[in-house]
């Protein structure tokens, strides 16, 4: 029997939680851009809302952290007519799907999920039915649409095998080779942000401090400012990327000064090798306002009109509908339901 093709598709999606910062243009939405305009693949992307509720949201933040989202996708460069973007819970096939694969999945893959015990904790008991099945959900977001790579961070991994397990065991379970089994797409620079004032902790909003990490909403002044007072050690840029290994702050402003530049590492340390701080915190905040400015222009300009980024969702799911509405019928009928 000859293999199964399947069209080139990526899939992938943020959350709506609200004050996006440098680390999720950096490590997701520059690359969904680099992925678009690559034209390789169909790219699917999504605004997940029905992952954001499996902990509590207030009703009214989160339609406009939905929004503000949508608004970072399209001021990064995603382009509405060439791209799909949309929010989750407009298109009910995810949630369809998700249900399928919940009674696909089995409970032993889903304790030991990472993220599972992290954000549980100890309270686990208290936690909601929607947090303990949020990877079958993203096996759905993701296998709804065939998709065939997923751009994913290191945190995220274990999430992509469990959809692979899911894909499988469909697959083997009715004799079908229905589902592709998704390819992750890792690495770059920058993957992964770093918090200016402790290189060892990824940036995050939920830091205390406001100097950890650079707002998409910081104006120019600001973003200077936070790079200047980042925190560095007192050695010189070395040669070599290698010689930053036990220098996490350094690395980090070097990881973000080349993937802003489209630079290899290797290529900033021979630009700027022996350059002090004084120096390179400078050139690093003036590509990052060259950078960002535009964006955050752009994201304020969008989110004046909330009827336009609605409209524009309500397109996208339509398209998206188009695409994941057959293949969660045919997975009905293979599982043996009828209509």
């Amino acid at each position: 029997m000859a293999e199964p093709t399947f069209t080139p598709r990526v899939f992938s999606g943020i959350q709506p939680s609200g004050g996006l910062t440098l680390g999720n243009y950096l490590g997701a939405l520059k690359r969904f851009v680099d992925m678009q305009n690559d034209g390789t693949h169909e790219c699917v992307f999504c605004v997940v809302d029905l992952h954001a509720i499996t902990v509590w949201q207030d009703p009214a933040a989160l339609t406009a952290q939905t929004r503000e989202a949508a608004a970072a996708f399209l001021a990064a460069g995603i382009d509405p007519e060439h791209s799909i973007l949309f929010n989750q819970s407009q298109v009910p096939e995810h949630a369809e799907l998700g249900w399928l694969f919940n009674c696909v999945a089995r409970m032993g893959w889903m304790r030991r999920m990472t993220q599972w015990k992290e954000k549980a904790g100890k309270n686990s008991e208290e936690a909601s039915l929607g947090l303990f099945g949020y990877p079958a959900l993203m096996a759905a977001d993701i296998l709804a649409y065939h998709a065939t790579h997923v751009p994913v961070g290191e945190d995220q991994k274990q999430h992509l095998e469990l959809t692979r397990d899911i894909a499988t065991k469909f697959n083997h379970d009715f004799g079908r080779d229905f589902f592709p089994i998704t390819e992750p797409v890792i690495g770059g620079p920058a993957a992964r942000v770093m918090s200016l004032r402790d290189g060892t902790k990824k940036m995050s909003k939920s830091d205390p401090s406001d100097m950890s990490r650079i707002n998409l909403s910081d104006d120019a002044d600001m973003i200077a400012q936070k790079f200047r007072k980042a925190r560095t050690d007192p050695e010189p840029l070395p040669e070599t990327y290698e010689g930053l290994k036990d220098r996490p702050e350094a690395r980090n402003l070097v990881d973000i000064y080349a993937a802003m530049t489209g630079q290899t590492t290797e290529q900033v340390m021979s630009e700027h090798a022996g350059a002090g701080w004084g120096q390179f915190k400078p050139a690093l905040a003036e590509v990052a306002v060259e950078t960002m400015a535009p964006i955050t222009g752009e994201m304020n300009r969008l989110m004046a009109d909330p009827g336009e980024i609605d409209r524009l969702l309500s397109r996208g799911a339509e398209r998206a509908r188009a695409i994941a509405a057959p293949i969660v019928k045919e997975t009905r009928a293979i599982m043996g339901m009828v209509g």
